[in-house]
């Protein structure tokens, strides 16, 4: 894979977990052109045919909706804290393995870790 296709995929990845937080915070036409651009990995081409505008239309409602997701997420942080939540729940999953042998405690914090990952997925 060369530096651009994993820049493209690493750019990608983010824009899907920002919209998973910040969807409702877009036009209903950003939603669209974002699940089909990004999700659904149409090129900017298919949409525009598929909504009879033109490309370059396209392109600025993707890049408008990029910079609504990119300001929120500089605003409300839910993603740099949702990934620091993830870094947490494995190192104690991590220490619940380490412990599996102590009288039940490792057991214990693997549920509790289990419960909170479970939490935070209802949230979304």
């Amino acid at each position: 894979m060369t530096v651009h296709e994993t820049d493209a995929l690493a750019k990608t990845t983010r824009i899907n977990m920002l919209f998973d937080f910040y969807e409702h915070l877009l036009t209903e036409k950003q939603q669209t052109f974002l699940k089909y651009y990004f999700h659904d990995d149409y090129s900017l081409g298919e949409i525009a045919a598929e909504f009879d505008i033109s490309r370059q239309a396209v392109y600025e409602h993707v890049k408008r909706a990029e910079a609504v997701l990119e300001s929120c997420e500089s605003k409300l942080k839910l993603l740099v804290k949702h990934e620091e939540a993830e870094r947490w729940l494995s190192r104690l999953e991590e220490m619940a393995e380490r412990l599996a042998d102590h009288s039940g405690i490792g057991a214990e914090l693997r549920e509790i870790a289990q419960g909170l990952r479970n939490d935070g997925k209802s949230g979304t």
